[in-house]
């Protein structure tokens, strides 16, 4: 190719080049916000507000209060490892037919970041304190089991999953023993100027009482920076497209804000 032909190539990728790092920047930031494997500072704010719940006219929410702090590899850990605590601020029916709003049990996990190119994997164990203010907001049991999530990344978006495991050991003896699962699929497709779809509805399954919920979710969200941080919000509304027992959400309204620290 002579000079004069590559000349206008040369203007073209130069064009170019600044909206190529612009999309890439965008969708690394979206990523990066989106990810629970992110290793990074950051505190959310997720309400999951459930306006029916199946054959009953009750309603449901819980404000998540969740902070997550990244830890070096040291001599007596030698992977990273991302420690999160979820203090949640329930509503639940009471049993005079009104409503408790009040502290429910408290979360903690510690994920050991083993797989951090490619495909992402972090597993570790996690415990759930019985710190709820009234009985129908938590379980009355201290919990432990296990949580494992595995993230793969790219330019379009991230796909993977979280899931848990706890079973209760100690706590109230009065109150019914604890055994649950979950898995919680990320789906999420990254649109244009920090805008992206997003689908992450939790299935939960009560093995103690052989019984289960799967929700369907669809929403998007936006991220943007502030600073040296990013903020991430968003809007999922789920759908249970099938359940087994009593007592299980219709509907569900998932919002949140996230902040990430120092991006």
């Amino acid at each position: 190719m002579s000079r004069r032909a590559y000349a206008p190539v040369m203007l073209l990728a130069a064009t170019l080049s600044p909206a190529f790092s612009a999309v890439a920047d965008n969708a690394d930031t979206a990523n990066d916000s989106n990810n629970p494997l992110n290793f990074a500072s950051g505190m959310n704010l997720q309400d999951y507000y459930t306006p029916r719940i199946y054959n009953t006219n009750v309603h449901t929410n819980d404000l998540l209060v969740r902070g997550t702090l990244p830890i070096e590899p040291n001599d007596f850990i030698p992977v990273p490892q991302l420690l999160r605590a979820t203090a949640p601020i329930s509503t639940r029916p009471d049993p005079h037919g009104g409503y408790t709003t009040g502290e429910g049990d408290l979360n903690l996990f510690d994920i050991f970041l083993l797989k951090t190119d490619g495909v992402q994997l972090g597993i570790g164990p996690q415990i759930t304190i019985p710190f709820a203010d009234h009985d129908e907001l938590g379980t009355g049991k201290w919990q432990a089991g296990l949580a494992a999530i595995a993230i793969d990344s790219s330019p379009r978006g991230l796909l993977g999953a979280l899931v848990q495991y706890q079973s209760s050991f100690a706590g109230d003896s009065d109150r019914q023993h604890v055994e649950t699962a979950t898995f919680q699929p990320f789906i999420i497709h990254n649109l244009s100027k920090g805008w992206y779809l997003r689908s992450t509805g939790t299935w939960t399954y009560d093995l103690r009482n052989d019984t289960h919920y799967i929700p369907l979710g669809l929403g998007g969200g936006k991220v943007w920076k502030s600073g040296d941080n990013v903020l991430n919000a968003f809007i999922e509304p789920q759908w249970t497209v099938e359940r087994k027992g009593d007592g299980q959400p219709q509907f569900t309204l998932f919002a949140g804000l996230n902040v990430t620290f120092g991006n």
